[in-house]
């Protein structure tokens, strides 16, 4: 039996009950964390918490060897990921795997920044358009595709998600300070005039799921040197907003009320 277990946001206390019942209860424990990664917790401590030894694999290891999937065939087998392990298409191809190979499976979900951003920010999930990723840029990458979905959802009056850069084997995690720069960057390059300005409302979102999670309401220009602290970090760029949008933003994400005087 195959199991995929998401861990959810945070920490190994955001494994569900269920989660935890199955990872005790197996033969083997795997584990990536170049998709996703609980910053609030440590290797360690998921490990006590479960009772187990976990290996923990690195990307070629999951992508093309994907032994565990070979060894489900006579072990009940896991393999955890932050967030909840479906949002990768990578993991969904696993599940692909075993239906070819009449292995069983079950998949165990975790909390998702898919939702749990959207909800904090206090925006109307069902406003929500396509969501999009910035890159850390390279040598001659530096794609003007995210700045282009937003311009695509905001012309239809929809919210944009932008999930920011994760390169965990570098211990890398983009910034929402980088994020906006890398928007204002490509603003800077087009050949037309922009609907993203310094001027465009913002909002960044810094650690959901903790404590101490930051969201923060303005405009781009003075989010872009507003300190959001550590890692993870996402970026929401709103619409048109409904009043009720509006008032939490200001109350509770200290947005200027003069964005109130626009609805």
């Amino acid at each position: 039996m195959f199991y995929l277990v998401g861990l959810g946001l945070f920490d190994e206390k955001d494994i569900s009950l269920k989660g935890l019942k199955c990872l005790k209860s197996v033969d083997k424990i795997y584990a990536e964390f170049f998709t996703s990664r609980l910053f609030g917790s440590s290797f360690e401590a998921i490990e006590n918490l479960i009772g187990k030894e976990i290996e923990v694999l690195v990307r070629g290891e999951v992508e093309e060897e994907s032994k565990f999937i070979e060894e489900a065939k006579d072990n009940d087998v896991a393999l955890i990921t932050g967030g909840d392990p479906l949002i990768a298409t990578t993991h969904s191809e696993f599940l692909v795997q075993c239906a070819k190979k009449g292995i069983k499976y079950e998949v165990i979900h975790g909390s998702s920044i898919l939702s749990s951003a959207p909800a904090i920010s206090g925006l109307q999930a069902y406003k929500f358009g396509k969501v999009t990723t910035i890159p850390f840029p390279d040598y001659n990458f530096y794609p003007k595709s995210p700045y282009e979905a937003i311009e695509e959802n905001l012309r239809m009056d929809m919210h944009t998600l932008v999930l920011l850069d994760i390169q965990a084997h570098k211990e890398r995690y983009m910034s929402v300070n980088e994020g906006l720069e890398y928007l204002m960057n490509i603003k800077n390059d087009l050949d037309h005039e922009g609907l993203i300005t310094e001027d465009t409302l913002a909002i960044g979102i810094a650690r959901v799921g903790s404590k101490d999670v930051v969201v923060k309401a303005g405009s781009i220009g003075d989010l872009i040197d507003f300190d959001f602290g550590e890692p993870l970090h996402c970026i929401i760029i709103p619409s048109k907003l409904h009043i009720v949008e509006a008032e939490y933003l200001v109350e509770v994400a200290g947005a200027n009320p003069e964005i109130l005087n626009e609805i």
